[in-house]
């Protein structure tokens, strides 16, 4: 058996490790998320968005509810596995085979 030296190696940090986003930061993200994946819901009735975390999962809760409150409709949000949501409007429940 031979053993090797492992030089310049750290653990990975846990998720909860992750340094949180400030208020600014949070606000313009969450500013972005409305505006790309709004338009994307506008034009073709649905989006996926990765949500790796409880707080990307969250953000995309928070963006379905803002954009039902601008356009007075309600945007529905799903998890499709454990790495994405979809957002989607009523009529667009189905999304065509993924390619």
């Amino acid at each position: 058996m031979v053993t090797r030296d492992l030089f310049n190696v750290r653990p990975v940090p846990a998720e909860s490790a992750v340094a949180p986003l400030t208020e600014e930061e949070e606000r313009r993200y969450v500013a972005l998320l409305f505006k790309e994946l709004g338009d994307t819901i506008a034009d073709q009735g649905w989006a996926r968005y990765p949500a790796w975390t409880r707080e990307d999962r969250r953000r995309l809760v928070e963006v379905a509810r803002r954009l039902s409150d601008h356009w007075g409709r309600e945007v529905f949000v799903a998890a499709e596995d454990e790495s994405r949501l979809r957002l989607w409007l009523a009529g667009h429940e189905e999304a065509p085979a993924r390619s």
